[in-house]
């Protein structure tokens, strides 16, 4: 049984950025995981193109928390993730949505986490107007998520892997 979801990528404070799709695998009262696979086609908005992406991605979008995490898979085992710093998911049974916030903390293949982007929110925090209380409540979003990285707390721990193996027997 397939339960697609459309999943949108907001600009602040509701401007359509970019989107894709892919199935829901679990919905908690805390997130939702979904399974995006090889050859989805993602429209961006803000550049007017179409990419075809290859991998497949297990992704983690938080219903309470101030960020997405999308983790390449490759074998079972996660292979990077990028994490988007964004204000919490909403979900209303065919969508997910987000507003991102510009920061992305990633971790790409065998390399250390980095936050990137960083210029982007300077810039964009001028373009749409973020107020001091936004700009503060991101920059703790992403001491938050930085920490959870490093206490390896879900999804930046096996569990996700075991999940999506789970999906898969």
């Amino acid at each position: 049984m397939s339960n697609l979801v459309k999943i949108k990528a907001l600009k602040f404070p509701d401007i359509l950025h970019y989107e894709w799709e892919g199935e829901l695998l679990l919905h908690t009262s805390d997130y939702l995981l979904v399974l995006c696979k090889p050859g989805r086609k993602l429209i961006h908005h803000t550049k007017n193109k179409i990419f075809t992406i290859e991998n497949t991605s297990l992704e983690y979008f938080s219903l309470k928390e101030w960020f997405t995490a999308a983790m390449e898979v490759e074998d079972g085992k996660v292979v990077s993730t990028y994490c988007n710093v964004a204000k919490p998911s909403i979900f209303n049974k065919e969508e997910i949505s987000f507003v991102d916030l510009d920061l992305d903390f990633i971790q790409e293949k065998n390399k250390e986490w980095i936050v990137v982007d960083e210029d982007e929110f300077e810039s964009n925090s001028i373009k749409y107007g973020y107020s001091i209380e936004l700009k503060r409540e991101t920059l703790k979003a992403l001491k938050r998520l930085k920490e959870e990285v490093a206490r390896g707390n879900f999804p930046f721990n096996n569990q996700v892997a075991s999940i999506f193996e789970n999906q898969n027997s």
